[in-house]
């Protein structure tokens, strides 16, 4: 893992601000003196490695950044980082795939943190069917298939919906997060648009819907998002499963004439 050559106070503190607390609100969530805080940050105090534990449990820093918060204070990482298709992890991708398999004849499929796909199932074909060749090349990005004029946003019947809801959720977890990669993806799909404002979303609806033709069909989804609870690896850490359930009845009795028409 590259080594963040700032001082630990500094990452902290740039955590703190992206959570939007002062260093007394901060000081009273994790239990300590806002003095501890303020010499932590400033340099005049190197924390334990409990104590950046204990920082980045109540700024909710994910493990990755974790780690790097620890070497910055001479400490060891903790947290593990291992490829997706490491043999260890064999278990954790069969729960996975298990999920995308038992939620047949509807869509699911599995995304890193950077919105990359890493598993999917058959019946997500009703979303990639038309998309251009470029864009399924690995790896493949979901926010951007979903948003780019070629992906399938062609076939979205509510594109401003959701790019309405997508795009925000987008630059709040590339601000969160601090991630470079995902502030350089925002910056290109809003691009797409310029020009073009997103439509905020109807306060009636109790969830995004997901209008999307395929063929001659609408098809109107919903989705969840799932994660693995307590991990304490980076991978797994951030997984995250989407499935889409059909909105109406005749899309889920669309999806499983399709789904039978494929086992036949």
């Amino acid at each position: 893992m590259e080594h963040d050559q700032r001082p630990v106070g500094e990452l902290l503190r740039q955590w703190r601000l992206r959570r939007g607390l002062s260093q007394l609100e901060f000081a009273i969530q994790a239990d300590v003196s806002s003095r501890h805080v303020s010499f932590v940050e400033t340099g005049r105090t190197i924390p334990s490695a409990a104590m950046v534990e204990r920082f980045a449990e109540h700024l909710n820093v994910p493990l990755r950044e974790r780690n790097r918060l620890l070497l910055a204070a001479g400490h060891a990482p903790v947290y593990r980082h291992r490829a997706a298709d490491d043999p260890e992890l064999a278990r954790a991708r069969d729960a996975v795939r298990r999920v995308l398999d038992v939620h047949e004849p509807f869509p699911a499929l599995a995304v890193d943190r950077r919105w990359n796909l890493l598993f999917a199932n058959t019946a997500t074909r009703v979303f990639f069917d038309d998309v251009d060749p470029e864009l399924l090349r690995p790896p493949v990005n979901m926010m951007r298939i979903g948003l780019h004029p070629n992906g399938f946003a062609r076939r979205l019947r509510n594109l401003e919906q959701v790019r309405g809801f997508l795009l925000p959720r987008l630059a709040r977890q590339a601000a969160q997060t601090g991630d470079a990669e995902l502030r350089g993806l925002y910056a290109e799909l809003r691009a797409y648009y310029p020009a073009d404002e997103a439509m905020p979303i109807d306060p009636a609806e109790v969830a995004l819907p997901i209008r999307i033709r395929h063929g001659d069909t609408e098809l109107c989804f919903f989705n969840t998002i799932t994660t693995f609870g307590a991990a304490f690896d980076i991978t797994l850490d951030e997984i995250a499963v989407e499935a889409y359930f059909p909105s109406d009845t005749a899309t889920s009795d669309y999806l499983n004439t399709l789904a039978q028409s494929v086992s036949s």
